[in-house]
């Protein structure tokens, strides 16, 4: 998802979101992927190895 989708889904601020995504890819939660659509946007995804767990 790009930063423009994440925004429209959760309805937080912008800046909110850039604050998390700052925050989940210091803790290598999630990798940054280039958008070959759009040059200008990261594509931003969960790592493949990440476990999703629900308790």
């Amino acid at each position: 998802m790009t930063h423009k989708d994440l925004v429209s889904q959760s309805r937080l601020a912008p800046r909110t979101v850039r604050y998390a995504l700052k925050k989940l890819k210091e803790h290598s939660l999630i990798i940054e992927k280039f958008n070959f659509r759009d040059a200008r946007q990261i594509i931003y995804q969960f790592k493949p190895d990440t476990c999703m767990a629900t308790t």
